[in-house]
């Protein structure tokens, strides 16, 4: 296989001149280009990656690298961690973006590789948004990887789970790059401040807030720091002159990607664990972030079934009143009708009995293929269907005392089965002293 590979692969991304090495910095460059840093130790935020017992820590200790994807949320220093491995164990960088590159670029800095291989000098291959190639493209780096042409480090902000082929992720490391906290963010400021020797003109309470506003992004934060620099001012701002003077930061979330399912799952986790507090943050998180209403009532009438059930049987009726009344009124002032929903799922008593009953049913259909029905419960609307039994022995229960027969329901050939078990919780404490009941009746009424 690796024979095959190298020979078609050189002929499709061969020959070609090297990558040039990256530009400084000029002085006119934006603040976060001139804050980059200079050493893995200056890297904020990263400590878990960058320490000295962390995955990157130790191979700059050893001084060679294996091939990674560098997976995290946007400005946390993907791009700066993967430069400055190459400096900290002397490789050749070579940048490329999947956003604007084709095979004539990937052509290149192949070729550019095994050039400073025979020079003796190894690169390391910089592919940022490694998630935006395609299935066929990603395959196209495995002969090159595993013959060591290059390092491979892939940056992404999407779950490399999903974006990327099992194929790559088998020969490289993924790496999760964290959201930079408060306390990095306040560094970011701070060396700001010292090297444009401009003290931000803000309250700590608009310091506070401004870093809020970056959720986790240090390109964002420092691209407001450096607006703030430009004004000129006498009087410091407080929260609300910041929020005045920039505009409020959306925050990240993409609806087809992971950011949409993580919030999704978090909501329906605080629902069933009947946590009315954190499932309305999540439920805000996702609609002022853009999620479509109408997407989270249809999942809350699925919660509703599935995690309520009949332990409160308006659970539904809510979701589906909700539904109605967004419809009705629109944004934004039908969102209040799905706060309501989602606060009364949130302290509705909970049973999962009808959801594991729908399971068990549908798999002991499945199991038990076309066992018919006792003959008692068969219509028989002709006589011959009459004449071999159908409907013979039925007993109209609203004729027996109590409005309950007591007859057998099953296939003959099958034993009777349990696929519901109401809890003691809610409403079903009540069915269950019905079944109960009933189950007793069933008894008497048979003999048994």
């Amino acid at each position: 296989m690796r024979n095959f590979y190298s020979g078609a692969m050189s002929d499709l991304f061969g020959g070609l001149a090297a990558a040039s090495p990256p530009d400084q910095s000029p002085a006119d460059a934006p603040l976060a280009d001139r804050l980059r840093p200079a050493t893995l130790a200056d890297v904020v935020g990263q400590d878990h990656l960058t320490g000295p017992e962390g995955a990157i820590g130790r191979m700059v200790a050893v001084g060679r690298l294996s091939s990674m994807i560098l997976w995290g949320p946007p400005g946390t220093g993907k791009t700066t961690l993967a430069r400055l491995l190459a400096d900290a164990v002397g490789m050749r960088f070579a940048p490329i973006s999947a956003v604007f590159s084709g095979v004539a670029d990937l052509k290149a800095a192949f070729a550019a590789a095994r050039d400073a291989a025979r020079a003796g000098q190894r690169t390391l291959l910089f592919v940022d948004e490694i998630h935006r190639f395609n299935r066929a493209q990603q395959d196209g780096f495995l002969p090159y990887v595993e013959d060591g042409t290059v390092t491979l480090v892939g940056a992404t902000t999407e779950n490399p789970s999903f974006a990327l082929n099992a194929a790559l992720l088998s020969r490289a490391q993924v790496l999760i790059l964290r959201r930079l906290d408060e306390a990095a963010l306040g560094e970011l400021i701070a060396r700001a401040e010292a090297l444009t020797g401009k003290p931000l003109p803000l309250t700590p309470d608009a310091r506070a807030a401004l870093i809020a506003s970056a959720d986790g992004d240090g390109r964002f934060l420092l691209n407001q720091v450096e607006t703030l620099q430009s004004i000129v001012t006498d009087n410091m701002l407080d929260p609300a002159g910041l929020a005045d003077l920039l505009h409020r930061r959306m925050p990240v979330y993409d609806k087809d990607r992971e950011g949409h399912y993580n919030l999704i799952s978090a909501l329906h986790k605080s629902l069933r664990g009947s946590d009315p507090q954190a499932a309305l943050y999540y439920l805000a998180r996702m609609l002022v972030a853009g999620e479509e209403p109408l997407y989270v009532l249809r999942r809350l009438v699925r919660f509703a079934s599935e995690d309520i059930g009949l332990a409160d049987p308006q659970a539904l009726v809510q979701c589906l009143a909700a539904k109605d009344a967004f419809e009705f009124l629109g944004s934004p002032e039908g969102e209040l009708a799905i706060v309501q929903a989602c606060l009364y799922l949130a302290t509705a008593p909970k049973s999962n009995a009808a959801y594991k009953a729908q399971k068990a049913a549908w798999r002991s259909a499945k199991e038990t293929g076309s066992l018919m029905p006792p003959a008692n419960i068969l219509n028989a609307p002709t006589k011959l269907m009459k004449e071999i039994g159908y409907g013979k022995g039925y007993h109209y229960d609203h004729d027996a005392d109590g409005g309950f027969s007591g007859d057998d329901y099953w296939p003959e050939e099958m034993t009777p089965q349990t696929f519901y078990a109401p809890t003691e919780r809610g409403f079903e404490k009540r069915i269950a002293e019905r079944l109960a009941w009933w189950d007793e009746r069933r008894r008497e009424i048979r003999g048994a």
